[in-house]
């Protein structure tokens, strides 16, 4: 029998990876689960209609982290999605140091260092008998298209987040390994991290519409989908308008 699909997601210990992880469950996949919430990971895990495995990680750690990523994918019989949905947003007017250098050691380098991680994993086993070539779906933002006076390490990691992915999918289209990359840019959801309510949805509408996203392969997709035309908004406004908006 041809083994299970499995997906790896980072940063499911809450909100949209919590809710992603009992999706793609339901759909199927077995679930491998990190954060740093051992303890909650596990309930998660408990609580899934699959098997699951669970790793604590913190990604700010970069050398740990992708180790530990390289030992769920191993300790798994098929690893074919990987979502990075582990980040943290921070309202800091002040600019004072912790809260941006902790933002772009979880949002830039967390992100960079499991992205890699992953794509090394997509490469090494398209190479195998039983390889996959692989989705990878990174969690950015609509907050990636403005800049943000009161947020601006957050809005500017999700650039970073957003114009990396798409220097993934250039990668991909000049090799042979034909890995999906997915960026997905969610507007307002109920969760911890949420700076504001207008168009707020809950973590389980965002998990479907992403869950939708993969089915179909998507390079691209604003959750919920109404955001598009605020993204749309954006690059058409004139930058004073922007100025007072942000």
């Amino acid at each position: 029998m041809a083994n299970a699909r499995g997906a790896i997601i980072v940063g499911a210990s809450s909100g949209i990876g919590e809710a992603l992880a009992r999706r793609l469950a339901a759909d199927g996949y077995e679930i491998g689960l990190t954060a740093r919430r051992m303890e909650r990971l596990q309930e998660v895990g408990a609580d899934l209609p699959t098997k699951s495995y669970v790793a604590a990680m913190d990604v700010t750690d970069s050398a740990e982290a992708r180790d530990r990523f390289f030992e769920l994918a191993e300790a798994m019989p098929s690893v074919d999605l990987v979502v990075i949905s582990a980040g943290v947003a921070t309202v800091n007017p002040d600019l004072e140091w912790e809260p941006e250098r902790q933002t772009v050691a979880v949002n830039v380098g967390g992100f960079t260092a499991l992205a890699t991680a992953a794509m090394t994993y997509f490469e090494r086993e398209s190479g195998t008998a039983s390889g996959t070539d692989g989705h990878l779906v990174g969690i950015s933002s609509v907050a990636a298209h403005v800049g943000n006076g009161d947020a601006p390490a957050y809005n500017a990691s999700k650039a970073y987040v957003s114009r990396y992915l798409e220097g993934l999918r250039y990668r991909v289209g000049d090799r042979d390994t034909d890995v999906t990359i997915t960026t997905i840019e969610p507007g307002f959801v109920d969760t911890k991290l949420s700076l504001g309510g207008f168009w707020e949805c809950s973590p389980e509408t965002a998990a479907e519409q992403i869950a939708r996203a993969i089915r179909h392969k998507r390079a691209h997709a604003y959750v919920t989908r109404r955001w598009r035309a605020i993204a749309w908004l954006v690059a058409l406004a004139p930058e004073w308008l922007l100025r007072r908006l942000f």
